[in-house]
């Protein structure tokens, strides 16, 4: 099965906020899981793995991502380091919105892995980690992977994503079918 990265992206949002995510979380989880499918990845089993782990906001890569956004957006920092990362993966998205921002390539790197990208491709180093410590630094042009248009979830994860996604519905009612809910 292979879906658009729209679909990704909105199976992701919905989930996200399932999950109990805020609504601007839920929304970068929808872009982070979408741009990561955009790289080659299985964003949306990746993202199971987030929502899974339901880690506080000090170890979750996207509050901090969306903090480190905000640091760069202020300023142009030298370099940033974040502590004990849940699926760190997802803190790629924010360095590369952050790339795009300055115009210039960033790194991400923790104890044997790096992530490197101008904002658009990504370069990977080493076996992505389930938690790490976390820093970025300046980065150099390195051999970017392929970009692709459509995301090959694995079954069970997009399956397990639905299941997240399904708590954002509304419990059906005797007077929501009498209203004319569930007709085609």
């Amino acid at each position: 099965m292979t879906l658009s990265l729209n679909e990704v992206q909105a199976q992701a949002f919905k989930a996200a906020r399932g999950a109990g995510y805020a609504w601007g979380l839920a929304e970068e989880a929808g872009k982070a899981t979408r741009w990561i499918c955009g790289q080659g990845l299985d964003g949306v089993a990746l993202l199971v793995e987030l929502l899974d782990a339901a880690p506080d906001p000090d170890q979750c890569p996207l509050t901090q991502g969306a903090w480190l956004s905000d640091q760069a957006a202020s300023a142009q920092p030298e370099s940033h380091a974040l502590s004990r990362i849940t699926a760190p993966v997802f803190a790629i998205p924010s360095l590369a919105n952050i790339a795009l921002m300055q115009a210039q390539i960033l790194r991400l790197t923790w104890y044997g892995g790096a992530a490197t990208t101008d904002g658009v491709h990504l370069a990977l180093n080493g076996a992505l980690p389930k938690t790490a410590d976390l820093s970025v630094t300046a980065g150099t042009a390195t051999e970017w992977r392929a970009l692709t248009t459509r995301a090959a979830p694995e079954a069970t994860a997009w399956q397990t994503l639905g299941h997240y996604a399904h708590r954002t519905y509304a419990p059906a009612t005797e007077e929501s079918r009498r209203l004319g809910a569930g007709e085609s």
